[in-house]
């Protein structure tokens, strides 16, 4: 069996935010969830899935983060890294 990007899930605070999705990605995540409880043993909701899915492509987003780093200010004499 491959190796999902999601493991078991973090119990957080949630923000309630409400999205639609298109039908065949709706699809997608009822089967991500069902596959993703078969290998963990845990009931998961798919909607429970969004917000660790949505967190993993934003930390893995290198365009993200280096821009995210250069919106935010450096303590004073730090060294700014390489290509600025």
């Amino acid at each position: 069996m491959g190796k999902l990007k999601l493991g078991p899930l973090e119990d957080d605070k949630p923000v309630k935010i409400s999205v639609e999705l298109p039908a065949a990605l709706h699809r997608d995540l009822l089967a991500y969830a069902e596959i993703l409880g078969r290998e963990t043993g845990q009931d998961v909701e798919p909607a429970k899935l969004v917000a660790p899915m949505v967190a993993r492509f934003m930390a893995t987003d290198r365009g993200f983060a280096k821009m995210r780093q250069g919106s935010r200010p450096r303590p004073a004499g730090s060294v700014p890294p390489k290509g600025e």
